[in-house]
Parts: C-alpha cells; sequence; structure tokens
C-alpha cells in the first residue's frame, strides 16, 4: 500500500499550488490515508467472474426517457411568481463568490 508522508503532502501542495495550515495538512494526510485502505480493502474483493463495466450509464438507457417537445415558454410574470426572491425582474440567489478582504 502507497503511504502519504508530510514530503509526499508538500509535493502535491506544490503541484496543486495550495497552501494549508498545520492542521489541515494533517486532515489532508488522515483523509488520503483513509482512501488508500478503502481502496486496499477493494482489492481483496473477488471480481474474477465479474463482466468489465465500460458503460456506466447503460442502464439508464434501457429506461424509457420522455422525448423533448418544444413548447411555448411561461409569461415572465408567471414564472417570476414561483422564484422565492427576485430583483427587477430577474430571480435573486445568493452570492456564490465572497468579496476578497
Amino acid at each position: 500500500m502507497a503511504n502519504f508522508d508530510h514530503q509526499t503532502l508538500e509535493h502535491l501542495k506544490k503541484l496543486c499550488k495550495i497552501e494549508c495550515t498545520p492542521e489541515e495538512n494533517e486532515d489532508i494526510l488522515n483523509s488520503l490515508s483513509r482512501v488508500l485502505n478503502y481502496v486496499e480493502q477493494l482489492k481483496e474483493v473477488n471480481t474474477e467472474n465479474t463482466k468489465t463495466c465500460r458503460y456506466v450509464l447503460r442502464g439508464m438507457l434501457k429506461s424509457k426517457l420522455r422525448d423533448d417537445v418544444v413548447a411555448d415558454l411561461l409569461p415572465r410574470e408567471e414564472f417570476l411568481r414561483n422564484a422565492p426572491d427576485q430583483i427587477g425582474g430577474m430571480i435573486r440567489v445568493p452570492p456564490v463568490l465572497k468579496p476578497s478582504s
């Protein structure tokens, strides 16, 4: 099993161009160790008679999906009536990016 140490983490941080606090470093090392342990557990599963999965959505293709139908758009007023908050004829959403300090 591969083992992540502080030197490997420093190399990964350099490649990813990220900075972490010492506490975050420990959390990352613990998380990576848990992932590696899980992968090791998966190696123990007998997959000898299991077919290779080359297309993960194949099961969805068997189910019937509705055809796309072109229809008239809702009037703006009716559409905005369903919005929890609006401003100036547009839907107001919470900010995604926080202003830098």
